[in-house]
């Protein structure tokens, strides 16, 4: 599969910044962000002088492209229909600070806006049951909806800077909810300002895209790229590459879209919604900096268009029926039969390691191989700092006879890093037994992907034994004799109908409990911060959660939520400690505001004295 068209324009353009709008609302433009806070509109289909305006200027260096000039470095851009009686699409420009709507036909400002918590991503649809369409921008922990008008029609918060969003029916109702993606690894789903769901990744969301229905694709800044049907993970994959743009396309012609990955070293790949299986690769020259679509030969069929941040542009076309389903370039089936070909030498490898390890067998009755009952056995214990060692998990995984482990490697996202994790003793310290200090840096749980090589002591070839254990949520977290704890200040008070025992196996799922607990009372101390926490469970369902830190609040109580079921909950919390700083910060603000106050009364007091008794000239 070649381009259909392929252009060459004279500017750069920023990563993910890159739009498609009928701004006439005929012809599609492909509209980019490019360098020194300016955003070109290259149209090819009308080809006389276009007027310029006190921001839209024709480009010297390519006669299809205009030039937007914006003043300042821009965040995010988009194009879609906002107004109800416009000609065509808007275009809306965020910045650190403003966001402008923008009628390129008409050249004229619909409105200019200030937005105080920036403006790092934008998405125009519509959402909920809110009847007019919306530029949502998500910056510094805000959400911020603005109508044709520029009237502020929605505003929440979300938990950390927003790097991603998109309009998903994410709970199958007919109406649209609002999936941000932010630096503090979750997805979180509005239903307009009511958060209805999380997802808790390992890095931060940098894309998010709406496939179809409830599904959609994401892309982490570490190189994940992967599919969500709701709160379910279908697939994800992880790259050494940076994912700089995904899109929802039907490539090959299925009626199924495909997910686009535009990568940082100059790949575009297609890959199935439902196993992620690559179905078509190219290759641009430079990193990529956004994937879109748009009829840009206005010949009625829409086409894949991918941008390179040198200015490249190619356009792809859906697959004939002759192609359906198989897109796969002969370059493509050659690195297939390389990738077989490598497989094949790597079981004949592991054949002929099998065949030398039989004639040891033969020679020494046996001493080269391991028993057949050998199996890799894991456990996860709490470990509390030491003066030798600071508190973490401690990751045991031993062999239940008398082979050792000669090596083990450990992948896990988010934990280790270069994210894995290889132990090899020295052959003076060989034993059937391999202990791993963990120290998850965050309350996420974690798969551990864990590869040992087994043998016996005097064999000089291994066994390779795989294994996945997970690692819970609030692993970093001790159980304590609560008669011995004291009881933090902060609480939060909930009832529920379930009984204790379903509790009781949220925590098992969740914290590294030993053997035996069976009342949900218990008490835990932080491995990180040495903050106390506890639960208690009285006999007519009400809990109370103790701690000082409302963001654990906030996450125990989200992950009960969830594991429930409850989709509400009625809280009463009260967390004095935070309740105090608040009200100091507050004091601090107020003397600083009087500070201000009454020197500027001095300064225009000197001033006026300056004016009515002037100096000697």
């Amino acid at each position: 599969m070649v381009p259909i068209f392929t252009l060459k324009l004279n500017h750069k353009i920023n990563p993910r910044m890159v739009a498609v709008g009928k701004f006439d609302g005929v012809h599609p433009c492909l509209t980019a962000a490019t360098q020194a806070g300016k955003v070109f509109i290259h149209n090819p289909h009308a080809r006389t002088q276009r007027p310029t305006s006190h921001r839209l200027t024709q480009s010297t260096l390519d006669s299809d492209i205009s030039l937007l000039n914006i003043n300042q470095a821009v965040t995010c851009l988009t194009a879609g229909t906002l107004g109800p009686n416009t000609t065509g699409d808007s275009l809306l420009v965020g910045s650190q600070t403003n966001l402008l709507a923008y009628d390129v036909h008409d050249n004229t400002d619909i409105f200019y806006r200030e937005v105080t918590d920036g403006a790092n991503a934008i998405v125009l649809g519509n959402l909920g049951d809110i009847p007019s369409p919306l530029a949502i921008i998500g910056g510094n922990c805000a959400l911020q909806g603005f109508n044709y008008e520029g009237n502020d029609h929605f505003w929440t918060v979300t938990g950390d800077n927003v790097r991603s969003l998109v309009l998903c029916d994410f709970t199958g109702d007919g109406k649209n909810e609002l999936l941000v993606g932010s630096e503090d690894f979750d997805i979180r789903v509005f239903k307009e300002d009511e958060l209805v769901s999380e997802m808790t990744e390992n890095e931060t969301v940098t894309s998010l895209c709406h496939m179809h229905g409830s599904r959609f694709g994401y892309a982490l800044a570490n190189g994940t790229v992967g599919v969500y049907d709701r709160t379910a993970r279908y697939w994800r994959i992880k790259s050494k590459n940076h994912a700089m743009s995904i899109h929802a396309f039907d490539l090959n012609a299925d009626g199924v879209v495909e997910l686009i990955t535009g990568w940082s070293n100059g790949k575009i790949d297609a890959r199935s919604d439902r196993t992620g299986e690559v179905i078509f690769k190219d290759n641009f020259s430079s990193s990529v900096a956004g994937v879109v679509e748009g009829d840009y030969r206005l010949d009625g069929e829409k086409q894949l268009i991918c941008a390179s941040v040198e200015g490249e542009v190619r356009g792809y076309l859906p697959a004939s029926k002759d192609l359906k389903g198989n897109l796969m370039d002969s370059s493509a089936e050659q690195d297939l039969i390389r990738e077989l070909s490598q497989r094949r030498q790597n079981l004949l490898l592991e054949l002929r390691n099998y065949e030398e390890n039989a004639k040891g067998v033969a020679q020494t009755h046996g001493g080269g191989v391991i028993p057949a009952n050998t199996q890799l056995q894991t456990s996860l214990s709490v470990r509390p700092a030491t003066e030798a060692q600071k508190a973490h998990v401690e990751l045991c995984i031993s062999t239940p006879n008398e082979t050792i482990i000669r090596a083990v490697l450990i992948f896990a996202e988010g934990i280790f890093e270069g994210e894995s994790h290889v132990v090899h003793p020295s052959v003076h310290n060989l034993s059937g037994c391999i202990r791993v200090p963990i120290v998850p840096p965050k309350d996420i749980p974690v798969d551990l992907h864990i590869k040992a090589f087994v043998g016996g002591k005097p064999s000089s070839q291994f066994h390779v034994f795989e294994i996945t254990r997970q690692l819970p949520r609030f692993s970093m977290y001790d159980i304590t004799d609560e008669s011995s704890a004291a009881q933090p200040a902060g609480r939060v008070s909930f009832s529920i109908s379930d009984r204790p025992q379903r509790v009781v196996m949220w925590l098992n799922q969740n914290f590294l409990l030993p053997e035996g607990v069976e009342s949900p009372n218990v008490s835990f101390n932080s491995l990180r911060g040495g903050g106390a926490v506890s639960f208690n469970m009285a006999a007519n369902g009400q809990i109370t959660l103790r701690t000082d830190d409302l963001d654990l609040a906030g996450d125990l109580i989200q992950s009960l939520s969830s594991f429930l079921s409850l989709e509400d909950l009625a809280a009463e919390a009260d967390f004095p400690l935070y309740f105090e700083e608040l009200r100091a910060t507050l004091t601090e603000v107020f003397i600083i505001s009087i500070k201000t106050c009454l020197l500027w009364v001095r300064n225009r007091s000197e001033d006026l004295h300056s004016l009515s008794h002037p100096g000697p000239e």
